[in-house]
């Protein structure tokens, strides 16, 4: 199966594009964009994988869904396309990067930057129906970014996983604890992170730390 997707991610992914969950969930989709309102567009469906090569990847932030209002979802977890306001888990986001690092709130939600620097904003579930939230998961995609992680943990080494709620941790029992970095919080939706667990937890300078120690450069948050 022709998949559209970055060449290094590609040629690691390969084998999940002949697997029978994934003709299934492409024919799903296929469905879905032909007949509803489907976010985020069909061309930014592997727009993490684009952004962020393997070889560069240097941290992985592990998402939910897309966004399913309109104009948001362009691929990225937790992103939202120039000039559309930031939601409020993402403005929880940059309030805790202003507490750690002393980073001004930026005037853009939108983290194309941080991808380019080998952050892997990743989904769990690559698409979704317009103010449906949750609308395509168990279709298939959690299939398919569960072998995302596995090829990260099993042919990376130091790799910092931000595992945000329950539903990453969950996630993230297949990573290596043993080769790579793993930072737990609660996720940075307004009612959860108000209860205590998400600010202050400081994980973006925990993840420069860790890479300046490995020889990497920092994100530049």
């Amino acid at each position: 199966m022709n998949v559209k997707m970055e060449d290094s991610w590609k040629q690691r992914l390969s084998p999940e594009f002949e697997k029978e969950y994934f003709k299934n969930l492409v024919e799903f989709v296929k469905n879905e964009y032909a007949t509803g309102k489907v976010y985020p567009p069909g061309k930014l469906i592997f727009n993490a994988f684009d952004k962020c090569p393997f070889d560069e990847t240097k941290v992985v932030i592990l998402g939910q869904d897309p966004y399913h209002g309109a104009g948001q979802a362009m691929g990225l977890s937790f992103s939202v396309n120039d000039g559309i306001p930031a939601p409020p888990s993402l403005i929880n986001i940059f309030k805790e990067i202003k507490d750690d690092l002393g980073v001004p709130v930026p005037k853009s939600g939108n983290l194309e930057r941080w991808a380019n620097q080998g952050v892997l904003l990743l989904n769990a579930t690559l698409t979704v129906r317009a103010s449906e939230a949750g609308s395509h998961q168990k279709k298939g995609w959690e299939n398919f970014t569960d072998a995302v992680i596995r090829c990260i943990s099993e042919e990376k080494e130091g790799v910092v996983f931000m595992l945000w709620g329950k539903y990453a941790q969950d996630k993230g029992a297949i990573i290596n604890t043993s080769k790579h970095l793993i930072l737990k919080a609660k996720h940075p939706s307004p009612m959860a992170a108000n209860s205590g667990g998400w600010f202050g937890t400081k994980h973006f300078s925990k993840a420069n730390e860790y890479l300046l120690n490995r020889g990497l450069s920092p994100i530049n948050w």
